[in-house]
């Protein structure tokens, strides 16, 4: 994914973890990477030793990381990340501690914050983030420090709100093409995303059953008509929604829903009678919607949850297959 965002044109890459990070410099990446959840104890010197800038919400951070460039003569680069309103990541009760801080061994590149609200576009909030940013951009002025590199969209604002791309935008699941809200921001469509992922699984067991029949952990589901069921091979253990219901695969053209509950390995969804798929055969979970298959926002919505998860939440022992597409 790194390499088809820079081929796309991303002139940075960002990552949660500095585990990430370093395995992209291990497999020949070079481009820059920010790793902005990097929590006090990490192994900073092979983060610095390894050209990684890393974002910085506490001051146990900022010396921790401080010390290590003292030991391998190397300036650490740093992303000073505030809190301007989300009251999550950030510095917000050591702020005014941070300013009287020793910034000798480290290079202040950047300063970044996080909207909460972004994906209701017009909403206060927004602003108010906004001018708070630029306020705390301005107390490091003060004290001599200028970060260059100054960032707070992420893909809501990114794609609704020019007045905050600062110098850099920090894209997240508008790369999935997915919308970042259906109820404020509309479809992935309407918002010119094309959904770059698909979810498939095979047919583990394709089987005739009879009318009123329990399916599943707890009979909490009967075939309301003879039909035939389809065991899909992936489960709760793979990143499906135990509590997923009204969603399930597309198969010959048409969408089979889930019938009783996900399992740890697997799950059953109704073909109908007159189905011709077979046991082995490959069925979409989710795709793009475009020939009518279940999409993850439909996954999110029937499970009374968000695209985010459904996307991110795929375990590791599903294979990943990389296909390079033309639009």
């Amino acid at each position: 994914m790194a390499s088809a965002a820079l081929k796309g044109g991303a002139s940075w890459l960002g990552v949660a973890l500095l585990e990430e990070a370093i395995t992209l410099r291990e497999n020949g990446i070079d481009a820059p990477i920010l790793a902005w959840l990097v929590s006090p104890g990490s192994d900073f010197e092979q983060m610095i030793n390894l050209n990684i800038d890393c974002g910085v919400s506490s001051i146990k951070s900022l010396r921790e990381i401080s010390s290590a460039a003292s030991k391998s003569g190397k300036k650490a680069r740093v992303h000073i990340e505030v809190d301007t309103g989300m009251t999550r990541g950030g510095f917000l009760d050591e702020w005014k501690d941070l300013l009287k801080e020793d910034f000798t061994n480290v290079d202040v590149v950047g300063i970044f914050s996080h909207f909460a609200r972004a994906d209701e576009p017009g909403e206060k909030q927004n602003n108010d983030q906004l001018e708070k940013f630029k306020e705390m951009v301005q107390d490091l002025e003060v004290i001599g420090i200028k970060p260059p590199i100054k960032h707070l969209a992420n893909s809501a604002a990114a794609i609704k709100d020019a007045k905050s791309f600062f110098t850099m935008v920090r894209v997240g699941i508008a790369m999935y093409g997915l919308t970042p809200d259906l109820t404020h921001m509309g479809t992935s469509k309407d918002l010119g995303l094309r959904p770059a992922g698909q979810l498939r699984a095979k047919l583990h067991l394709v089987k005739e059953v009879s009318k009123g029949l329990p399916v599943g952990y707890g009979a909490s589901a009967h075939t309301s008509a003879d039909t035939k069921l389809g065991v899909v091979a992936m489960g709760y253990a793979d990143g499906i929604p135990r509590i997923a219901q009204g969603v399930g695969v597309f198969v010959n053209g048409k969408r089979a829903p889930i019938i009783g509950r996900v399992s740890m390995d697997q799950f059953v969804v109704d073909l109908g009678a007159d189905c011709t798929a077979k046991s082995g055969d490959w069925v979409i979970v989710f795709g793009d919607g475009s020939h009518g298959e279940y999409t993850a926002d439909d996954w999110g919505r029937a499970s009374s949850s968000i695209n985010y998860e459904i996307v991110t939440r795929i375990g590791p022992r599903v294979p990943r297959i990389y296909e390079p597409h033309v639009y």
